[in-house]
Formats: structure tokens, C-alpha cells, sequence
């Protein structure tokens, strides 16, 4: 999604992520990606020039998140030390604290582009219930199946939640 990273948008930004975490099941990786993303977006907003427009990204690829900010400042962030009573600066620390991974990419005189990687959860569905009358016909061999006298056999079908 393409925007200018301004702090009435960057809540914007959450929610539509974190819409986006639900939708594919990754719900424990949505407070890290926000965390994430509204780092990345305040970079943005504090130290891109010429402009503080942006696109962010979200991919997910082989069990790995990729979260990325693309903007139109050729100028590399660094990670600096700050001490106890900076109000800013921990941005890319935090980062690489809730992240598998990190980095950034230089995209010429048309800017950077910085990323982080979290680790998708199994996503396993293992039913805990299973719900009757769903879905198949077979094939079932019922011939070893007994019935009570005088009523006819039936056949029973179920399917698992999953």
C-alpha cells in the first residue's frame, strides 16, 4: 500500500495489517508486525527526504513474514546507541530485538528499502471436535457393518473440522 507516513496514518496502517494477520491466521505475529511497521513508518516520517511518501509491503513466503518500507530517501538509517534519557533513536533496535531478521536495501537514487522478517507460527488446523454429516459419500465398504433387526442399513458420514 502506498502512503505518506504521517502519524494519523500510520495507525491507519496497523489495523489494515493487522486485518491482514487474521485473514491468513497469523494472529501471534500481529503485535510484533505492528510494532514493526510503526517503527519503520516514523523513520519514515522523521528522516525521509525529499518526501515522506512510502510503500509497505507484506509478503508471506515459505513460513517467513517479510514486512518492507520502501521510501524515497537514498540515505541508509544506522543503528545508534541510545542512552537512558534519549526520547528517540531505538527504532532499529527494536526492531532487530522482535525480529528474526532485518536489514536494508538501497535502491539507487530512487531510495531504500528497509525489512524485517518474523517467523510464521504452524498453521496447522488440528481439529479438536469433529463435525457430523458433512461432505462424502465414500468409498466405505459397509458390508461388515451390522444393523439392529428389521431396520435397514444406513450410511453415516462425517468430516473433520480442518
Amino acid at each position: 500500500m502506498e502512503l505518506q507516513a504521517l502519524p494519523s496514518r500510520i495507525g491507519q496502517v496497523r489495523r489494515i495489517i493487522s486485518a491482514q494477520l487474521r485473514y491468513w491466521h497469523l494472529d501471534p505475529l500481529i503485535d510484533q508486525t505492528a510494532l514493526g511497521v510503526t517503527e519503520l513508518l516514523t523513520n519514515v516520517h522523521r528522516h525521509a527526504q525529499p518526501d515522506k511518501s512510502c510503500t509497505v509491503e507484506i509478503e508471506l513466503l515459505l513460513e517467513r513474514l517479510t514486512v518492507s518500507v520502501h521510501d524515497h530517501d537514498p540515505r541508509l538509517p544506522t543503528v545508534r546507541e541510545a542512552d537512558d534519557s534519549s526520547t528517540s533513536g531505538r527504532g532499529l533496535a527494536l526492531i532487530a530485538a522482535v525480529s528474526e531478521s532485518w536489514g536494508v536495501r538501497p535502491r539507487g537514487d530512487s531510495g531504500k528499502v528497509v525489512w524485517f522478517t518474523l517467523p510464521a507460527p504452524d498453521r496447522t488446523v488440528r481439529p479438536s471436535t469433529l463435525v457430523y454429516g458433512a461432505t462424502t459419500d465414500g468409498p466405505f465398504d459397509l458390508s461388515g457393518l451390522k444393523h439392529l433387526e428389521g431396520s435397514p442399513p444406513s450410511t453415516a458420514r462425517s468430516a473433520a473440522v480442518g
